[in-house]
């Protein structure tokens, strides 16, 4: 399997997770209509599921950077880019 696979899983994966935190967080608001104890869990639930998937995007996006070669655009300088732009446009 490719590095692109396994970028795109991982990017999945971390949306997911943050759609599932922030639905659970905002799901029991909406039943409870106050803020206790439970809810408070939940929030701190959520919080570590949006820092784990934030974590998944950014790793799954350096993959599929890394896998379509846009790295050098990372490390050049003024005209160097406009060569490696080019570069990687006409791939």
């Amino acid at each position: 399997m490719s590095i692109l696979f396994w970028g795109l899983t991982t990017s999945v994966v971390g949306k997911v997770m943050l759609v599932v935190g922030v639905l659970k967080a905002h799901g029991e608001i909406a039943h409870e209509h106050r803020i206790d104890a439970r809810v408070l869990k939940t929030f701190k639930i959520e919080r570590w599921l949006t820092i784990i998937g934030l974590a998944l995007i950014v790793i799954g996006y350096g993959m599929e950077i890394y896998f379509y070669g846009f790295t050098p655009l990372l490390t050049c300088l003024g005209s160097e880019c406009a060569g490696s732009v080019g570069a990687i446009l006409t791939k």
